[in-house]
């Protein structure tokens, strides 16, 4: 199934190696102002282009929407939205049709969908598909504004490679600090080692992981849901849509499990007229309600699992056991141009249970 939402209602479209990717957004409210120029600058931030330590797939991703603005603003149908694929190299895929490679989606839509199916780039199932996600999170930040809700997210960490932001630091400091390197570390120390270490990674013909942070400021107390549609069920829900996610964590996260409940517990205290926690190991959010306080989560972003080495596999069709060493082009670490997808989902999420809520018009 490839769509999401409720209110603010997303449906991804197109294929790594097809004509197209983009999204078609449902629920955008007439009359919404969206600046396109905002959109092509996520997308820039998500692109390879430019990029050292990235894929050599060379796409430009120049943003075009088909139907559902006019003049600036939401006509209240469906906004259509998409990035031509330019640079396709179907060769390498063709050659490894029958011998699936270990890490990828290859094996079970090889057997949910047969062998006719279009998996070439990874088809459905390729990070190329979160351009998608990339331009509904940015119309998303847009529906966002008038609530003063503000979303960034940052690379916490590349491989043992570690970075952070202080928890009171603005947004707009984390936005720009992280803007000025290539790996978008707030911390411009730690970039360096982690460029060194995705480069090193690379001459190896090795691959990286690591964590992304992504705050929210301004989100209304009250948005959310219970339950099944939390608002920490709705960003899960999208965070584990984009690949090569394999964890998340709210507040404190895992760390909760080793504290008392007299240390993980926020206490309330009155700051002017508004109600805050003097510590944030919640997250922001109590029964899948938003406190007021910061939205705060982790996600585990897994190694690239396209790598040059030697790895073992089987071939399909003769039943054999095989070694696969992949071709084509692959980013030795996709931790760096995950940060705005994820930051993305964040806004989705926030847009469509603001909408459910009543928060927006």
């Amino acid at each position: 199934m490839m769509s999401w939402g409720t209110q603010y209602r997303i449906t991804l479209v197109g294929s790594s190696h097809g004509p197209l990717v983009g999204v078609e957004v449902d629920g955008v409210p007439a009359g919404t102002r969206v600046d396109l120029a905002d959109i092509q600058r996520a997308l820039d931030r998500r692109s390879p282009v430019g990029r050292r330590l990235a894929t050599r797939r060379h796409e430009e991703d120049r943003l075009v929407v088909e139907t559902g603005l006019a003049d600036g603003r939401a006509t209240g149908s469906t906004v259509r939205a998409f990035v031509r694929n330019e640079d396709v190299r179907r060769e390498p895929y063709d050659r490894m049709r029958d011998t699936p490679r270990p890490g990828h989606a290859d094996y079970p839509a090889r057997v949910r969908y047969g062998p006719e199916a279009d998996l070439s780039g990874g088809g459905i199932f390729s990070g190329r598909m979160t351009v998608g996600l990339v331009i509904a999170g940015a119309i998303a930040q847009q529906i966002l504004e008038p609530l003063g809700v503000d979303v960034v997210a940052f690379t916490r960490s590349v491989g043992d490679q570690r970075s952070d932001a202080p928890d009171d630091a603005p947004l707009d400091q984390i936005r720009s600090d992280s803007a000025a390197n290539e790996v978008g570390a707030p911390d411009a120390a730690a970039a360096v080692r982690m460029e060194g270490a995705i480069a090193a990674a690379r001459r190896d013909g090795d691959s990286l992981g690591g964590v992304v942070e992504v705050r929210a400021t301004g989100v209304p107390v009250g948005v959310g849901e219970p339950f099944f549609d939390s608002l920490e069920s709705a960003v899960a829900h999208l965070a584990f849509a984009v690949p090569a996610v394999k964890a998340i964590e709210f507040g404190a996260g895992f760390e909760a499990a080793r504290m008392r409940g007299s240390q993980h517990n926020d206490p309330f205290v009155w700051d002017g007229d508004r109600v805050r926690t003097t510590t944030n190991h919640a997250g922001g959010i109590l029964g899948g309600l938003a406190t007021g306080m910061p939205l705060v989560f982790r996600v585990a972003v897994k190694p690239t699992s396209s790598i040059a080495r030697p790895q073992r596999t089987v071939n399909l069709v003769t039943r054999t056991a095989e070694t696969l060493v992949v071709t084509g082009r692959h980013d030795p670490c996709i931790v760096p141009r995950a940060v705005v997808v994820l930051e993305s989902v964040a806004a989705i999420a926030l847009a469509d249970l603001a909408l459910r809520g009543g928060f927006l018009p």
